[in-house]
């Protein structure tokens, strides 16, 4: 792209070593014959696994703690006949006898029995046993009233509740519906269900949740467990780049490199000029690029990733700079390099509307999150808020920004980000009127948002890009290296899975990716011919990429164990296959 004085960033995860466990091969209780069905001789093998206090190769799994947990995942999942088999054939039961009678007393409705039978679990935090104490009485407070037993309700209240001294506020609500039984609704009870088996059982839950999990087993206790499980492996992989719902519980789960966008898929070749940007539409289905040619163009993202073009958009008397899509992706604004700004419908691909103010130029433009005004840097240095219709609303003069320059806007509309100075970036709040800056020692060449508008990525002229954190103090908390910057404006994106990855131009022609939390450099993709001055990852499609090359081209990258079949040339020359290599 056209010289100026700019560069970018780095970030990436921990990688922590997932072990392969080989004792299940050595342990010479699966080496015995096991029944084809879950009968008796499985049952024994079982068996005689659970003699030692700890089951599992580090000894660390306590064997009674393990089948209770196991236990309890069966009576939640509905399989009450094998949870009861499970407790009979181990010995080992969910519960003591005194809390199952703790708990049958609760949803028989027997109050008082309940009480005293609490007192005999042996729980040794006082607090605990006050506020079990409270939720019972309560309820039983409730059900008097529910009866018309007010005195019995009253003296409920007054000798039992009142003495536990705690939850004062709750108690006060409770002797208001003494006053006004109306109250029932506020406090959450319609009186209808009162003394119903659904109120006891909640309960029961609530007593459940209160009490210790070595007295009661927490509800979905092994679901949590296997979710730590997930989480901690997913946080290890340092190339994750797949959605949730594809680990799996049969194996460790791993990502390798193949799992990012490192092969060239297509070529795109329908510019004339330098392509300067390029970016993807919030779903995913389009993608706008911007080049010296002084157009644009809106491309297609098919259901089967490849990439056709939609419409050209010309109009503007010099090179589109930049482009920004609507929330809905149905518009799409090209900003004229100091020019003006045109709104695009993508359906039609018709002019909606020009922007410009007389004897001042355009040199970034935006979308407000609500969809209904757009916003632009101008030559002047002011930033400039419009009506979809091109009536001015607000304008900040002064050094609000410069004539090189991104703007971004965070999702609640609050604040407008813009790099006012070559080494400054300014944080405007537009409700406090306050302003913030980021203040680097180097040229700042251009900036992204992350999706949380809670980080910055900054490019800078030193052949860095740094990761700010805007969320209270202003920190740089990633640094990323590798790539090449000297004359162009290069720029950066966040990516692949919960934005994990960094991807950035290079004027050595390549596309480098790196691991956001990090910082370390992954990937470098060789393939342009010239420099790569954008790049843009699909918010939709964790696996494709798109860069935008002083070549004239934009090329779109999978990964690289997909199997493309061979094809010829598209006869209009627009796109081409190619195998990742020029």
């Amino acid at each position: 792209m056209g010289g100026i004085e700019d560069s970018e960033p780095p970030l990436k995860r921990v990688k922590v070593p997932l072990g392969e466990s080989e004792s299940y091969k050595e342990d010479s209780s699966l080496t015995e014959p096991v029944s084809g069905s879950f009968g008796k001789p499985m049952a024994r093998s079982l068996s005689s696994q659970g003699d030692g206090e700890t089951i599992g190769s580090k000894g660390v799994i306590k064997r009674p703690e393990f089948i209770k947990i196991i236990t309890r995942a069966l009576y939640s999942l509905g399989y009450d006949k094998t949870g009861a088999l499970l407790e009979e054939e181990s010995g080992i039961p969910l519960h003591s006898s005194v809390v199952d009678l703790f708990m049958q007393q609760v949803l028989d409705g027997k109050w008082d029995e309940s009480l005293a039978t609490l007192h005999m679990i042996g729980l040794s935090d006082e607090t605990i046993v006050k506020s079990a104490s409270f939720l019972i009485l309560e309820q039983k407070f409730f059900e008097f009233l529910n009866v018309d037993k007010v005195m019995a309700a009253l003296d409920t209240l007054r000798t039992e509740i009142v003495p536990l001294c705690i939850n004062i506020g709750r108690v006060h609500e409770l002797a208001a519906c003494i006053i006004s039984p109306s109250k029932y609704g506020v406090l959450g009870h319609s009186g209808q269900d009162i003394v119903g088996a659904t109120s006891r059982s909640k309960i029961l839950e609530k007593l459940q949740r209160l009490l210790p999990a070595a007295v009661t087993i927490p509800e979905k206790r092994l679901e949590h467990l296997v979710e730590l499980a997930l989480d901690v492996q997913r946080d290890a992989c340092v190339f994750h780049n797949t959605f949730d719902s594809e680990l799996s519980l049969y194996s460790d789960h791993q990502c390798g490199r193949n799992h990012i966008p490192s092969r060239t898929l297509q070529m795109l070749q329908a510019h004339s000029d330098e392509v300067w940007f390029l970016q993807f539409s919030h779903n995913g289905k389009f993608l706008a690029s911007a080049s010296k040619d002084q157009s644009a163009i809106i491309w297609e993202v098919k259901e089967d990733g490849q990439v056709s073009l939609k419409h050209t958009l010309t109009g503007h008397q010099k090179p589109v700079s930049t482009v920004s899509w609507s929330l809905d992706d149905h518009q799409l604004l090209t900003c004229g390099l100091e020019e003006v700004i045109r709104r695009w419908d993508v359906s039609s691909g018709e002019c909606l509307h020009v922007y410009e103010k007389a004897g001042v130029g355009m040199i970034s433009c935006g979308w407000f999150p609500d969809g209904r005004g757009i916003f632009s840097g101008m030559t002047d240095k002011s930033i400039c808020m419009w009506d979809l219709d091109g009536r001015e609303m607000e304008c900040w003069k002064g050094q609000r920004t410069i004539r090189i320059s991104d703007m971004a806007i965070t999702d609640d509309g609050k604040r407008i980000i813009s790099r006012c100075r070559e080494n400054e970036i300014l944080l405007l709040d537009r409700e406090a009127k306050f302003e913030r800056l980021i203040e680097e020692e180097d040229v700042i060449t251009s900036f992204s948002l992350s999706k949380d508008n809670k980080f910055l990525l900054v490019n800078l002229i030193n052949q860095e890009i740094h990761l700010w954190s805007i969320e209270g103090d202003l920190k740089v908390v990633s640094k990323y290296k590798g790539h090449k910057r000297g004359r162009f404006l290069i720029r950066s994106c966040f990516g692949g899975f919960e934005q994990a990855f960094i991807a950035s131009g290079s004027e050595d022609s390549q596309v480098y990716i790196w691991h956001r939390a990090t910082g370390e450099l992954l990937l470098a993709l060789p393939g342009h011919s010239g420099a790569v001055n954008c790049v843009s990852w699909n918010p939709a499609n964790l696996h494709m990429l798109a860069s935008a090359s002083d070549d004239r081209t934009i090329r779109i990258w999978g990964l690289d164990h997909v199997q493309l079949k061979q094809r010829d040339s598209q006869g209009n020359g627009i796109a081409h296959h190619s195998n990742g290599r020029t």
